[in-house]
């Protein structure tokens, strides 16, 4: 069966590394990393809901001492109980779950000299709680952290598309309604990706693989505000097109 891609609405120009991924709340580095790395991010809101993921929490650092830690999250209810999708999940009083949010940045990141320009760019995410939902107070703040280093790329949203079922199958669809020539894939998807669905696309499964060392020691766990807050957008933003450079697939 051919892939539906091409009667999907609102493609993007066709080329490119494509990233798809699950909207999460204020991103780790090495999220955040990959989503930069791609001239594409698909945000995933139509797969279920996981209170143990980043789709309503991120952890939180002090900027003197990365070790101590702390989450932030969004309290979030489930309408459909756990088969419920991303972008169905609402938060629980959005009013008191804004101005925690909002609290708990500041007195994490309020001491920085880099906050005023966090602040700025989070304005946008705190609006976002008027939507009662949870997804997009988490796609918000990726889009700004992306904006804020620069980014470039075009984000679209898998509910939007067509694609067939069948996991990797589902990736491969995806992906090709972007036009993309190559897929930009985190180290646990290569466990299970088929590979053979993109092929069948002319798709070049790329694996993404951020270093371990230096501010990326904490890139696994801490939300990249803390990298932010640390060393500033800028240093930041050198750091991730470099890696993004190494990613290139031509």
């Amino acid at each position: 069966m051919a892939s539906p891609a091409t009667s999907s609405p609102e493609l993007p120009a066709p080329g490119g590394l494509c990233a798809v991924h699950q909207p999460n709340l204020f991103p780790r580095l090495t999220t955040l990393a990959k989503l930069f790395a791609a001239d594409y991010w698909i945000v995933l809101d139509d797969v279920q809901f996981t209170r143990r993921d980043y789709q309503h929490r991120a952890r939180l650092a002090d900027l003197d001492d990365p070790a101590r830690q702390q989450w932030l999250t969004i309290p979030t209810h489930l309408p459909n109980g756990r088969p419920t999708l991303i972008r169905d999940a609402v938060i629980d009083d959005p009013a008191l779950a804004r101005r925690r949010t909002a609290g708990m940045l500041r007195q994490h990141y309020g001491a920085s000299s880099h906050w005023p320009t966090l602040a700025a760019c989070l304005a946008p995410v705190l609006d976002a709680f008027t939507t009662g939902r949870t997804a997009a107070v988490a796609e918000t703040s990726t889009r700004v952290l992306l904006e804020l280093l620069g980014w470039r790329g075009q984000v679209l949203t898998s509910s939007r598309l067509l694609a067939r079922s069948g996991r990797s199958t589902r990736l491969a669809d995806l992906a090709a309604a972007t036009g993309a020539r190559a897929y930009l894939c985190g180290t646990g998807g290569m466990t299970y990706l088929d590979q053979a669905p993109f092929a069948a696309n002319d798709i070049t499964v790329v694996q993404f693989q951020p270093p371990t060392i230096n501010i990326w020691s904490y890139g696994r766990r801490l939300s990249a505000l803390w990298a932010l807050a640390v060393l500033g957008p800028q240093a930041v933003a050198a750091h991730l097109q470099a890696l993004a450079a190494d990613h290139a697939p031509w």
